[in-house]
């Protein structure tokens, strides 16, 4: 059953938020290759929990939650033929996998992932 794994919050301010986050709840939070995108570690195995990650705000304009799915394009599939929309096609995160965004019939954006190390 593919659980939720992964968060996204934008921020008109990523710096700003970075530092609200690792002050309100002592997040571990550092930079991810050298794109605007921030990774957060919420806590430590075997804690209950996900971690996720800050990132400019664009398209995306509130807090985001991803599902890991064995393959995008047959979730993509599924959403479409049950009322659901396909708000940012899919794409490669080189050696992580494949994501795609997707909004549920009342417009709540939510992303998937399948992870894939030979993406991009």
């Amino acid at each position: 059953m593919p659980r939720t794994i992964h968060f996204e919050i934008p921020s008109a301010n990523p710096a700003k938020a970075v530092e609200f986050y690792k002050k309100a709840f002592g997040w571990k939070i550092k930079k991810w290759g050298k794109e605007q995108y921030w990774m957060i570690t919420t806590g430590k195995e075997p804690e209950p929990g996900i971690d996720g990650a800050i990132m400019p705000k664009k398209d995306l304009k509130t807090t985001v939650n991803t599902v890991g799915v064995a393959s995008v394009d047959k979730a993509i599939k599924k959403i479409l033929a049950i009322g659901g929309k396909v708000v940012r096609p899919k794409i490669a995160i080189p050696t992580m996998g494949w994501i795609a965004y997707c909004a549920d019939p009342d417009g709540n954006v939510f992303g998937i992932i399948e992870m894939d190390k030979a993406a991009g």
